[in-house]
């Protein structure tokens, strides 16, 4: 299919978005009102029955992945509404329809797949608030990433584009502009929620970060502060690390060292619990 045609004109507004559900799109169409302007500068058929097309050529802001999508699209709405969609539509929201139709097939290939023949009780998902990060250099990229895995965790999500969807969802400012440009550019660019986090790694992270995070880890002490400030720093130091974490006996052994002599020290060292989680618990409880 090189061009789109179609014979009788008979739609008023087509409103496409990726979400859109085709078969009610294609159900508009057949409904229309006859108002639809039609290009004379198209070709035409029988002088009774207007018709018109739209060649590849037509439509050169279109990757070609966007433009084999909106030929199989127009397997599912027909050719007519593709046409017409293409001649309203803004090229913007073009490639919206075309980047949302190749969603649309990935998550019914990947439905399919996942697909079992035995019933299982349905799990309770449960879905977490996660900030938006916009991309400041004074945002820690990597906490928020530990708090999208565990957003996704919690929501029970498998697929890997509904887990990069997802995190997409959760970008805000320059950071929300750039991954949807890189999709728009390029609808595979983002294969799987790994290579979509280390390319977001790799746009707005700062120069070592993790190992600042690292060095400060072992040299922080409570001084001044009270237990729950000096406990606060050390989680989210932790859990700037990822890369090559921290094990969990350095965690509580620097985190017990570095607090200021007194009965909380000498109480978690007689406990000594196995994880700073533990530790910062016991530590609170004092």
């Amino acid at each position: 299919m090189g061009t789109f045609r179609w014979a009788t004109c008979s739609v008023a507004t087509i409103h496409i978005h990726p979400t859109t559900d085709y078969q009610h799109v294609r159900m508009e169409y057949e409904r229309g009102a006859e108002n639809l302007p039609v290009d004379m500068n198209m070709s035409t058929g029988s002088p009774n029955t207007p018709a018109t097309h739209v060649a590849r050529e037509d439509c050169p802001h279109l990757a070609d992945p966007e433009w084999e999508a909106l030929q199989r699209l127009a397997t599912v709405i027909g050719e007519a509404a593709v046409a017409t969609m293409l001649h309203t539509l803004s090229p913007a929201e073009q490639h919206g329809v075309a980047l949302g139709f190749i969603m649309k097939e990935q998550r019914e290939v990947a439905g399919r797949a996942t697909v079992s023949t035995t019933t299982t009780p349905r799990v309770e998902s449960l879905k977490l608030h996660v900030n938006s990060y916009v991309g400041r250099e004074s945002e820690p990229l990597l906490r928020w990433l530990f708090k999208v895995d565990t957003a996704i965790t919690a929501r029970r999500i498998v697929d890997p584009l509904s887990k990069v969807a997802c995190a997409m969802s959760c970008l805000g400012g320059r950071a929300r502009g750039w991954a949807y440009g890189r999709r728009l550019t390029d609808p595979t660019c983002f294969s799987t929620y790994g290579v979509f986090k280390e390319e977001l790694r790799q746009a707005f992270e700062p120069p070592q970060n993790e190992f600042r995070s690292r060095a400060e880890s072992v040299d922080l002490q409570q001084g001044k502060h009270d237990v729950q400030a000096y406990a606060q720093r050390a989680q989210y130091l932790v859990s700037n690390i990822v890369t090559n974490p921290i094990d969990e006996a350095t965690k509580v052994v620097t985190f017990m060292k570095e607090l200021k002599d007194g009965p909380i020290k000498t109480y978690l060292f007689r406990e000594y619990p196995s994880t700073l989680e533990a530790a910062i618990t016991l530590a609170m409880q004092e």
